[in-house]
C-alpha cells in the first residue's frame, strides 16, 4: 500500500530549489498541496537566470521532437504542456511497474461493472414484471431509467473528475452503485425499483470516462495500448451477471408461468431476482473496498499540474517509484523553475505590461458580480480550454459525431437484431431454467470466442501497428460493423442469422475498444475527463433515441429500413473518425 506521506528520497523534488514556482509548493495539508508564494523571476540572484536558461535548454534537448503532436517543437509548447511532457518522460523511464498494473486492474473492474449492471437489468426484468404485474406500457421503464442514470452519470462524473480530482470520483462511483444495488432488492414497488436502477446507472455511468483517464495518466507511452485492453473486462461482467442469475433466479422464482394470474406470484416465492441484485451489490462493494482500503490511490500528477500543484505532482511520482521499487525520478522542482523562468522571459519580451504590475482597480459597483463570475470560472473554467483553440473545437465536434453515430448504430443492433432473429424462426417456448442457461451459454461463447475478449485484445494490437494506428483501425472496424448489419438482411437460415449477429457484435466490440482507448489520448488532462464524459453523454442520448426513432420502420423479419439505419450510423461514425486532425500513436499526451 502506498503511504499517505512520503519521506525524502534522493533527491526530494522539493529540496532542489527554493520557493514554489508555478503554484507548486512542497507542503501538504490533509493530502492537499498548499500553494507557496511564487518566485519573482525578475529579481533573481546574479547568475541564477543563466543557470535556469541552461537547464531549460537541456530539458528541451531531452525530449524527442517527433513525439510532439502537430508541427510544434518543445519550445513552442505552453508551460503546462512542457511540464506534462517531463512527467511523461519520468513515467516512460519508470516503465510498467506494480502501481501501473494495480491501476490497470482496478480500472478494469470499473469496465466490468459497466456491463455487469447493464446485463443485470435484462436478467431480472421478467421476474420483476411478473411479480408486480407491470403494465405492458411500462415494461421498458426499467431499461430507460438505467440509461437515464448512465447518461447523467457520464456527464456529472466527467465534469467532477476535472474539478475535484480523479481520486474521489474513482472511489465514490463504486460506492454509489453498491448502495443502490442493495436498495434495489428492498421495495415491491416498480417506480422505486426503477429509481434505484437509475441511481445504479448514475454510479457506473462515469466509470469508462474516469477509468480510461486514470489509466492513461499513469501508463508509460509504450503501454498505452492497454487502454483498449480495458474493454476485455466488460464481457466478463456480462458472464458473471449471467452465471449469478442462472444460479439464483430459476431456483427462487415463481413456479407459475408469466401468463398465469398475478396472484400466484408473491415476494416470498420470487426472491431470486433480489438475491441476484444483492450479490451484485456485494461484488461492487468488494471492488470499492479494493480501491479505497486495500490500495492507496494517489491523485494523478497531470491533474495536480493542471491545478498548479507542481510539488505535489512530483511527490506522487516519487511515491509511485518507491512503490514500484525503482530508482527515483530525475525530475525536480528546480527543473520546473527553469521552465518558469524561460516562460517569464518570453512573456517579458512580448508583453507591454511589466511582470508583477499591479492590476487596475475594480469599481466597487461591479465587485459582487465579479465575485460570482469568478466563482463560476474557478469551478468550470477548465472547460474554456476545450473550446479555446480551433483544433480542440474541431476535434470535439468530430468526436461527438463519431460517438453519437456509433451509439445510434449499436443500440439499433442490440434492440432490433434479436427481434428480427426471433421473427425469422427462433423457438421461444423455453422454461425459465432453459432461458437462463441460454444466457450463460451465449455469454460464455462471447467470452471465449468472438466478441468477448478477442475483439479488445485485437484492438490493443491494432493500436500499435505502424501506418495503421488508432485512427485507421477505428475507421476499418466501424465500416465492417456497418457492413455486417447491412448483410444481415440477405441471409435466411438460422445459423447464418446467428453468425452475422455475432459478427456485428464482434466488430462493434472492436470499434468501441479502440474508441474508448483513443478518447483520453486525444484531450489534455485539464479537461480530459470532461470531454470524455460529454462525448459519452451525447452518445448515450443518441442511443436512447435510436430505438424510439426507428420503431416505425420495423416490420418483423423483413426490416431492411432498420438495418440500413443502423449500418448508416456505423458508416457516419467511420467518416467522422477519418476526419480526425491527428493520430495519437507514439505522441505525447498532456
Amino acid at each position: 500500500m502506498l503511504g499517505k506521506t512520503k519521506q525524502a528520497l534522493s533527491p526530494s523534488p522539493t529540496q532542489s530549489g527554493g520557493g514554489g514556482g508555478g503554484g507548486g509548493g512542497g507542503k501538504e495539508k490533509d493530502g492537499v498541496a498548499v500553494t507557496e508564494q511564487p518566485i519573482d523571476y525578475t529579481n533573481l540572484p546574479e547568475g541564477k537566470g543563466a543557470e535556469y536558461q541552461s537547464k531549460a535548454d537541456e530539458l528541451a534537448g531531452s525530449v524527442e521532437s517527433d513525439s510532439i503532436p502537430g508541427s510544434r517543437s518543445f519550445i513552442e509548447l505552453s508551460l503546462y504542456e512542457k511540464k506534462s511532457v517531463l512527467i511523461n518522460r519520468e513515467l516512460d523511464a519508470m516503465g510498467m511497474g506494480r502501481y501501473q498494473w494495480c491501476i490497470f486492474f482496478l480500472c478494469g473492474f470499473g469496465y466490468f461493472l459497466d456491463l455487469c449492471w447493464a446485463q443485470a437489468g435484462g436478467l431480472v426484468g421478467s421476474a420483476i414484471i411478473q411479480e408486480l404485474d407491470v403494465d405492458d406500457n411500462h415494461v421498458g421503464d426499467l431499461s430507460t431509467a438505467f440509461n437515464v442514470g448512465l447518461t447523467v452519470g457520464a456527464f456529472t462524473w466527467g465534469l467532477l473528475v476535472d474539478i475535484v480530482g480523479r481520486r474521489w470520483c474513482f472511489n465514490i462511483t463504486c460506492l454509489i452503485a453498491s448502495i443502490f444495488g442493495f436498495l434495489f432488492a428492498a421495495p415491491s414497488n416498480y417506480a422505486a425499483i426503477c429509481f434505484f436502477y437509475c441511481m445504479i446507472g448514475f454510479g457506473v455511468g462515469g466509470n469508462i470516462p474516469i477509468d480510461a483517464t486514470i489509466t492513461l495518466e499513469f501508463l508509460p507511452k509504450n503501454r498505452r495500448f492497454l487502454l483498449a485492453a480495458l474493454s476485455t473486462f466488460q464481457p466478463i461482467g456480462v458472464v458473471v451477471a449471467s452465471v449469478i442469475s442462472y444460479g439464483l433466479i430459476p431456483k427462487y422464482s415463481c413456479p407459475c408461468l408469466p401468463s398465469d394470474p398475478p396472484a400466484c406470484c408473491h415476494r416470498s416465492n420470487n426472491m431470486g431476482w433480489r438475491y441476484t441484485m444483492i450479490t451484485l451489490g456485494a461484488i461492487t462493494l468488494f471492488i470499492f473496498a479494493l480501491r479505497f482500503v486495500a490500495f492507496h490511490f494517489r491523485e494523478s500528477p497531470k491533474f495536480l499540474l493542471s491545478k498548479g500543484h507542481d510539488a505535489h505532482a512530483l511527490d506522487i511520482l516519487y511515491s509511485v517509484a518507491k512503490f514500484n521499487k525503482v530508482p527515483p525520478p530525475r525530475l525536480t522542482l528546480e527543473d520546473f523553475h527553469a521552465l518558469e523562468f524561460e516562460e517569464s522571459q518570453r512573456m517579458t519580451n512580448t508583453s507591454t505590461v511589466p511582470l508583477g504590475a499591479d492590476p487596475q482597480p475594480v469599481p466597487t459597483g461591479t465587485h459582487a458580480k465579479q465575485v460570482a463570475v469568478g466563482s463560476f470560472f474557478r469551478i468550470f473554467g477548465h472547460l474554456r480550454g476545450l473550446f479555446a483553440t480551433k483544433v480542440y473545437q474541431y476535434l470535439f465536434v468530430v468526436m461527438a459525431v463519431a460517438y453519437m453515430a456509433d451509439f445510434w448504430a449499436f443500440n439499433i443492433a442490440g434492440y432490433f437484431l434479436p427481434l428480427i432473429l426471433r421473427a425469422k424462426g427462433v423457438n421461444t417456448s423455453q422454461s425459465i431454467d432453459d432461458t437462463y442457461r441460454s444466457y450463460v451459454w451465449i455469454s460464455d461463447l462471447s467470452l471465449l470466442d468472438l466478441p468477448g475478449v478477442t475483439a479488445p485484445i485485437l484492438a490493443a494490437a491494432l493500436m500499435e501497428i505502424p501506418r495503421l494506428g488508432r485512427k485507421w483501425a477505428m475507421v476499418i472496424s466501424a465500416l465492417l460493423m456497418g457492413v455486417s448489419m447491412a448483410l444481415y438482411q440477405v441471409v435466411n437460415s438460422l445459423p447464418a442469422n446467428i453468425g452475422f449477429n455475432a459478427m456485428e457484435y464482434w466488430f462493434q466490440s472492436l470499434y468501441n475498444a479502440l474508441l474508448y482507448g483513443f478518447t483520453p489520448e486525444a484531450f489534455p488532462a485539464p479537461f480530459r475527463g470532461s470531454a470524455a464524459g460529454m462525448l459519452s453523454t451525447l452518445g448515450r442520448i443518441a442511443g436512447i433515441i435510436a430505438p424510439i426513432a426507428t420503431t416505425h420502420v420495423y416490420h418483423g423479419s423483413s426490416s431492411p429500413g432498420v438495418l440500413w439505419l443502423g449500418a448508416g450510423g456505423a458508416w457516419v461514425s467511420a467518416i467522422a473518425i477519418a476526419l480526425l486532425p491527428y493520430e495519437t500513436k507514439g505522441k505525447q499526451t498532456y
